[in-house]
């Protein structure tokens, strides 16, 4: 599966949590706590994928970059961007 339709997925998914019960979805719960709170597990998890990455653990690199990607689509989520947003960014650069 390409790599915009597999985060699409995963973007639609979320949002299907939002207003969930916080007690049974990590993601309704971090939803619920607002974005200072996201921003900060964002900020985290890019910490945790550049120390993996210094220390050349590539599983652990992976491993951290799968929970920055959640933790970034979860940001979207809250700010209203869409995956597509960035997607459209990155093309608008690439030019």
């Amino acid at each position: 599966m390409p790599l915009q339709t597999f985060l699409d997925d995963l973007y639609q998914t979320l949002a299907a949590k939002r207003g969930g019960d916080p007690e049974t979805s990590y993601t309704a719960r971090l939803l619920a706590s607002g974005t200072p709170k996201i921003a900060q597990k964002v900020g985290e998890e890019g910490l945790e994928v550049a120390l993996a990455a210094v220390q050349q653990d590539k599983a652990a690199t992976v491993y951290e970059l799968a929970d920055l990607f959640y933790h970034v689509l979860v940001l979207c989520l809250n700010q209203g961007i869409h995956p597509d947003d960035i997607v459209a960014e990155l093309q608008r650069r690439s030019t």
